[in-house]
């Protein structure tokens, strides 16, 4: 890891982007088919490094949707965040010459360069495979870097969308005569994590039934007539609820235990993240961040990375 920061950071910059396990962009594919054309490379990707994964947000000439980080040569190449990180031939290399792309011939040349964050953490790459084992240009390798700043400038861009989204789900709980509890209140944010899996088991349709179905659950937990308030972020695996008056713990405690009984049942991976406002009237958003850091730490004990 770079000395810029832990992987604790790291992890929590790339779960501050709410880019894994997003739908298909346009945009991120034409990165992967620039990415391929310009470093004549037949398999381009966007992968970002999870905790226990590598995930492709964009893909060209590859069928996979994912791999276990232990085997991503992405992972070594976060390592080195400010320069493109080069294997002439994996077969050759000890540290991936067993990976079973190498070892079945799909690939023994990579380059990729990391996306990195304004304060250092890289997220992931914009990498290119080969079959051959070879070296690039140096055009190539300056392009590969401006690819990684272009994609990196999208998931920005897409995070800052979330975070509008999000202050929009929220924003009507900051409304109307029960919103002024003179008590502090607790805000909960609900993720359905591994969205794409669940896709690609169930279908789109069928998973967007569950998640209705997993708002309804959530909801039956709610008082609101006591100010209480759940909405789901648009378009996101995200639900957020806020919880109201003197005696929310028990409500909260029935939020936590529906989310996880929904969880057993469909055999889903969901996680919850708290905070409690400082005060009756803080903004709602300051809460929810707080919230998005302890749904970060959830996911980091539910991988045993904490």
């Amino acid at each position: 890891m770079n000395d810029r920061g832990s992987e604790s950071a790291r992890q929590r910059a790339l779960d501050k982007l709410k880019a894994v396990d997003t739908a298909a962009n346009p945009l991120y594919d034409d990165v992967t088919r620039i990415a391929a054309t310009v470093c004549d490379a037949p398999i381009a990707l966007v992968s970002l490094i999870d905790r226990d994964r590598q995930w492709f947000k964009a893909k060209t000439g590859l069928d996979l949707a994912q791999t276990p980080r232990s085997i991503a040569v992405c992972d070594h190449a976060i390592r080195e965040p400010d320069e493109v990180f080069e294997v002439s031939d994996l077969a050759q290399d000890p540290r991936f010459a067993d990976f079973p792309y190498v070892a079945d011939g799909t690939a023994r040349f990579y380059a990729g360069m990391p996306m990195t964050t304004a304060d250092g953490d890289a997220v992931g790459t914009v990498c290119v495979l080969d079959a051959q084992p070879r070296r690039l240009t140096d055009e190539q390798r300056d392009a590969l870097e401006a690819l990684s700043r272009v994609t990196m400038a999208l998931l920005e861009a897409d995070c800052r969308r979330h975070y509008r989204k999000a202050a929009d789900a929220v924003e009507p709980a900051a409304q109307g005569e029960a919103a002024q509890c003179a008590e502090p209140f607790h805000l909960a944010i609900v993720r359905l994590d591994r969205l794409a899996e669940a896709v690609a088991e169930r279908g789109e349709r069928a998973t967007e039934k569950l998640v209705a179905a997993l708002v309804a659950e959530l909801e039956s937990c709610t008082e609101p007539g006591l100010g209480d308030y759940l909405d789901r972020v648009s378009d996101s695996p995200e639900i957020v609820a806020v919880l109201r008056g003197p005696n929310d713990e028990p409500r909260l405690d029935r939020l936590r235990a529906a989310a996880d009984r929904f969880a057993s049942q469909h055999r889903l991976s969901l996680h919850v993240g708290v905070s409690e406002a400082n005060t009756a009237d803080e903004n709602l958003m300051a809460v929810y961040l707080r919230a998005d850091e302890a749904l970060s730490r959830a996911r980091d004990a539910a991988a045993g990375t904490a």
